[in-house]
């Protein structure tokens, strides 16, 4: 007798012959893609954050260098900015003309956005893994590093388009596909057409609870399941800011805490293989140039193991 079953209603994406399908997806086959423009690469687990750390500070100095002005979409928490921060003091780069955009910060129940202060506030981790480390006198002004706040969100897109446009956008998906915290089950975010959903911009948005249930597990969270920790809401770029921006890279590498353990395996797959859908956010990518970068973790073939548990 075969036991069958549909997913739980939760789950955001649905459609069972898809699924099944990108689960077959073997590692030597994940690069393949119909969209020359999409660039997917699998690269070995250590070069993830290399590759992201010297795209960055080749952007930040070949700007500097030719006097002229950069904007970028930034993800966060991330102590990679440190390194990147380091090789702008080692080589005396000025940021005066630089400008950050945080794609996505926290909020409450009510839509109010985190501010600095909060501790786990996206805002408080670029001020401290990548402002206050880079020297003074290099520093952009502080008025240019920008995230989104409770004042500033009905406009946050205009921020950014009102200085052409950002020049890059960096990202990976969450458990649920979601790109910054562009979530497929958001009321905030219901379209009736994918044309119209890739036109939204900034908003403050309800998070499912696959996302936090994953950012219960990060180290700024304690790393131990606090699903109530977790804020409800969030605040966040809109699929219009990604579409805009000069340069995209997405990158697939998350595993829990450097084990063989990864919630990204199954979703990196539809993000690059499923149909393009507000149901997978990241999936936006797939009709965009973009650098899709999988690490071999994540690019693993996915079967069961028998003998392991949690």
């Amino acid at each position: 007798m075969t036991f069958t079953y549909k997913p739980s209603k939760w789950v955001p994406f649905q459609d069972q012959e898809v699924l099944e399908r990108v689960r077959r997806i073997r590692r030597e086959d994940i690069t393949k893609h119909p969209n020359p423009n999409f660039h997917i690469r699998v690269v070995p687990d250590s070069d993830i954050e290399f590759i992201w750390v010297t795209d960055m500070f080749y952007r930040i100095k070949a700007a500097a260098d030719e006097g002229r002005r950069l904007v970028l979409i930034l993800p966060n928490p991330a102590h990679v900015y440190r390194h990147v921060a380091r090789l702008i003091n080692r080589f005396r780069v000025n940021c005066r003309q630089l400008y950050t955009f945080n794609m996505d910060e926290y909020a409450d129940q009510d839509g109010n956005i985190a501010p600095e202060s909060y501790p786990q506030s996206f805002k408080a981790a670029m001020m401290n893994y990548f402002y206050r480390e880079i020297d003074p006198d290099l520093r952009p002004p502080e008025e240019q590093v920008l995230g989104p706040t409770t004042e500033n969100i009905s406009y946050y897109g205009q921020l950014i388009a009102d200085l052409g446009g950002a020049d890059a956008c960096y990202s990976g998906p969450g458990w649920t596909g979601h790109l910054a915290f562009i979530e497929p089950d958001a009321p905030e975010f219901a379209a009736d057409s994918l044309e119209e959903w890739m036109q939204m911009g900034p908003r403050v948005v309800t998070l499912s609870p696959f996302t936090i249930a994953q950012n219960s597990l990060h180290g700024s969270f304690g790393m131990s399941g606090d699903l109530a920790l977790v804020p409800p809401k969030a605040a966040t770029i809109g699929p219009a800011e990604v579409v805009a921006a000069k340069y995209r890279m997405d990158m697939n590498a998350l595993t829990t805490a450097g084990t063989n353990v990864s919630w990204q395996r199954l979703i990196t797959r539809l993000a690059a293989h499923g149909p393009v859908t507000p149901r997978v956010p990241t999936s936006l990518h797939q009709l965009l140039e973009t650098d899709f970068y999988i690490s071999e973790t994540i690019a693993q073939d996915i079967v069961p193991l028998w003998d392991r548990g949690y």
